[in-house]
């Protein structure tokens, strides 16, 4: 194991390398020679990028069932691809779910979903009607059977 004395000094050169020498010191169990600072940052930055994961493949399947079931005069051509995607997205979205990332869910729903709606009447051009509250509970959307019905329309 090579230990280079000023990991501080080697985060902000080799971020990969201080990477490597921060596990090798944790397997060695020499805690005091850690870059505290920089690994809780690090540990941070992990914990972010797994909510931000799960909340974009909720945010895409929230995007997806709006369309399929709101956006009538695009679904005969789009509806395959439509219900594709989600089932896709949910997969992606199962192997990242934990029991801490779905209560982070269960608490952004309501800005996943308006950020979701936002997305789908820009995309619209605002000429579907979009429900303001999510019409789908989150059970429905990680659901790998569940598609929303289609007896919802275009018309703003």
């Amino acid at each position: 194991m090579t230990v280079i004395l000023d990991l501080k000094t080697l985060y902000e050169i080799d971020d990969s390398l201080w990477l490597e020498e921060t596990i090798e010191l944790l397997k060695a169990k020499n805690f005091e020679a850690l870059d505290l600072e920089n690994l809780l940052e690090e540990l941070e930055d992990l914990g972010n990028e797994k909510r931000f994961r799960v909340a974009s493949f909720l945010q895409q399947i929230i995007r997806h069932c709006l369309l399929l079931q709101f956006w009538i005069s695009e679904r005969d051509y789009n509806q395959a691809h439509w219900q594709a995607e989600i089932v896709s997205f949910k997969d992606q979205l199962k192997r990242y779910l934990t029991t801490n990332l779905r209560k982070y869910l269960e608490q952004e729903f309501e800005q996943i979903y308006f950020e979701s709606v936002r997305y789908v009447r820009q995309k619209t051009d605002n000429q579907v009607n979009f429900p303001d509250t999510c019409p789908y509970s989150l059970e429905e959307l990680l659901d790998p059977n569940w598609l929303p019905s289609d007896n919802q329309g275009d018309k703003k």
